[in-house]
């Protein structure tokens, strides 16, 4: 089933839209950005998973064990398949670590995307994943 855009569905996108850029919302905006992304993709005809990949990690004991990583999306059509990230910021390595993390453990060579809000123009990182502002995501068609 494919829901057509209405006034009504144009009126919220640009509500959330807004909510985002001025931080209407004091918690949230994690949320309303994935949503936002979200609805992106499905309008532009993919179909959305949500990706687990697990790493064996040491703990505090010493001994090693299994945990789970999630991609936040894995948008697929047809043969095309693309693994996104949304991050409103990464201000430090610990952060930039743990959005990058999970993309080094697909074991694969499909593109690899992070959408920030904290971000003007797209740049790609040394491990070829693409690093581009939401704004640029929604208005390019072409981004992924």
């Amino acid at each position: 089933m494919r829901i057509r855009p209405t006034a009504f569905t144009f009126g919220l996108i640009i509500y959330f839209f807004t909510a985002l850029f001025y931080d209407y919302t004091n918690t949230g905006s994690t949320q309303i950005m994935e949503n936002i992304i979200y609805n992106e993709l499905i309008i532009r005809g993919f179909s959305v998973d949500v990706g687990v990949v697990y790493a064996n990690e040491k703990n505090l004991k010493g001994s090693y064990t299994k945990t789970a990583k999630e991609i936040d999306f894995v948008a697929s059509k047809g043969s095309k398949k693309v693994y996104i990230q949304s991050a409103l910021a990464l201000p430090d390595e610990a952060k930039t670590e743990q959005e990058l993390r999970p993309f080094s453990l697909t074991g694969d060579s499909f593109p690899k995307i992070i959408v920030r809000r904290d971000i003007r123009k797209k740049w790609y990182d040394d491990n070829g994943v693409l690093n581009i502002g939401l704004s640029e995501f929604l208005l390019d068609e072409d981004s992924i």
